[in-house]
């Protein structure tokens, strides 16, 4: 390995330099008010085991594949909103450069501002169809860091190596290129320890550790799972007896799990949240993480509730949810007694929008390139649709902005809904944003899938005031104690030069106070 430089570092009072190795391929962050937790990967397999150093504190990195390979670092017993330095080391020898990274403030503390880098469905192997480059990703990604964020939420979609059913398997992880690229699963054995381990790394490295290398070492980020990072669509097919991709199979599961092990952060506890909701207390995870349900507490200012809706979705008609019941309380316990100047919701699945798919909240389907509730849905439960309308009946029910923020659907979108068939919320209305994408290209746009972009759901009272926009971007947004300010910026990936990347520009921006 070749030396890229030296670090002076302390030892006994006195100095030496440390030599520093380029041996890193990425670094991804989280962080608490108390802890930091941080996946790491190298470029070669380690022969000794790495630490990390948190102001001068060693913590030990636990192996999260079979090779030595990729690493997860936690550190806990942190001050609140302080600065640390980190250094990530294998015996004496740096492996990157020094870096620091802040936690958050405490949850009772006063703030004043939190900047959010959002985005959605970044994933996508730049040798298959429908993503950009990774160079154009991680210039848009240079961009969006530019402005200076505090923390990003990357909502879903993170991987695209679709398997089993539909189009987007067909041209995916099915694909010849595919199959050529990383070979091909055996679904009857376990993913760690096997040659499907191999094939899991071929197929997603590019799309994560070598997408986000080390750029946001420095920016906590939470990562949510929606369908695609479960190695599917959400697809049915109305046969005997019925095939569908979600509810997800245990393999699914066991992809999606390992694929989050190894590349990017779980969600930390925080102390308004149950110890023992789903997702959390796994045998083989740090405890207290969730793999699928969190918080982001960021003082008093801000507390973001992020949830999977496809990998604990249920069937059973008017018995089904996109979440379990016992997330389904907490949410709306959290809404109801949150002292957070600002709530917001922040699920996988958009709250506004369809697209006629199978696993959405609402029950359209396209008929004639137009969206309609008069022809019954294959595969949809009414109670999607009814656990939905409690959430926003929540939502609404606040003293607060209402907002949801969400992704998936590909797009830039805003609107705000004042009632479904079922539920009124004008007295409250809720603002519902997705955030942009960073990586669509060519086949992955939804209307080049189902013939339509995605529109408001025909059982919504909804103003729609940005039509869902087929472009790739990101959005920055601002939270203030009397106001939210939503930044978007796009790029035509079609058409325009990555070179203007580096100097966009918002072309909107939304505002909402606060009463």
């Amino acid at each position: 390995m070749a030396t890229a430089g030296t670090m002076i570092g302390c030892k006994g009072g006195g100095q030496e330099e440390l030599p520093v190795e380029d041996h890193v391929v990425h670094l991804l962050p989280t962080v608490s008010s108390d802890r930091i937790l941080l996946k790491a990967s190298f470029a070669d397999p380690l022969t000794d085991s790495p630490d990390l150093y948190v102001d001068g504190a060693r913590v030990p990195g636990t192996m999260t594949d079979t090779d030595a390979e990729f690493f997860a670092f936690d550190a806990a017993g942190l001050q609140p909103g302080r600065e640390y330095e980190l250094q990530l080391r294998v015996g004496r020898v740096h492996q990157v450069e020094p870096w620091t990274i802040r936690t958050f403030p405490a949850p009772d503390a006063d703030v004043e501002h939190l900047r959010i880098l959002a985005y959605t469905c970044a994933g996508g192997h730049e040798a298959l169809p429908i993503s950009l480059p990774v160079d154009t990703r991680r210039r848009l990604f240079q961009r969006a860091l530019s402005f200076g964020p505090d923390i990003a939420i990357a909502n879903g979609d993170h991987v695209y190596w679709d398997l089993t059913m539909g189009l987007s398997a067909a041209i995916l992880g099915q694909s010849p290129q595919a199959i050529e690229i990383a070979g091909e699963f055996d679904r009857g054995r376990p993913v760690l320890g096997t040659e499907n381990e191999q094939v899991l790394k071929r197929a997603v490295d590019g799309q994560i550790a070598q997408l986000y290398s080390t750029l946001f070492r420095s920016i906590p980020t939470f990562f949510m799972r929606d369908d695609h990072d479960y190695f599917e669509n959400d697809e049915y097919r109305d046969d005997v007896p019925p095939r569908y991709t979600f509810p997800p199979s245990d393999f699914s599961v066991e992809l999606a799990r390992t694929t989050q092990w190894m590349n990017y952060p779980e969600l930390l506890p925080f102390a308004g949240q149950p110890t023992n909701l789903p997702g959390t207390g796994a045998s083989d995870r740090p405890d207290g993480i969730n793999e699928a349900f969190g918080t982001i507490r960021y003082g008093r200012l801000f507390e973001g509730l992020m949830y999977d809706c496809k990998g604990y979705m249920t069937l059973g008609g008017e018995n089904g949810m996109f979440v379990p019941p016992a997330i389904e309380q907490w949410l709306l316990d959290r809404m109801r007694d949150s002292d957070a100047l600002h709530v917001m919701n922040l699920p996988s699945s958009p709250m506004g929008w369809s697209a006629g798919k199978y696993a959405e909240w609402y029950p359209d389907v396209l008929v004639d390139g137009e969206l309609s509730v008069d022809v019954p849905k294959t595969g949809w439960q009414a109670g999607w649709l009814a656990q939905h309308d409690r959430i926003l009946a929540a939502a609404s029910a606040m003293d607060r902005l209402a907002m949801v923020m969400s992704g998936d659907i590909h797009s830039h979108a805003e609107g705000v809904i004042y009632g479904s068939a079922n539920a009124d919320f004008s007295n409250n209305p809720i603002i519902s944003v997705v955030t942009g994408t960073p990586a669509t290209f060519g086949p992955g746009w939804p209307s080049f899938v189902r013939g339509t972009r995605a529109l408001p759901s025909k059982l919504l009272e909804m103003d729609e005031s940005l039509a869902a926009l087929e472009e790739n971007g990101f959005n920055i947004v601002d939270v203030e104690p009397k106001q939210i300010t939503i930044r978007s910026f796009r790029f035509d990936g079609l058409n325009d030069d990555p070179a203007i990347i580096d100097t966009l520009e918002p072309f909107r921006e939304s505002v909402f106070e606060r009463a």
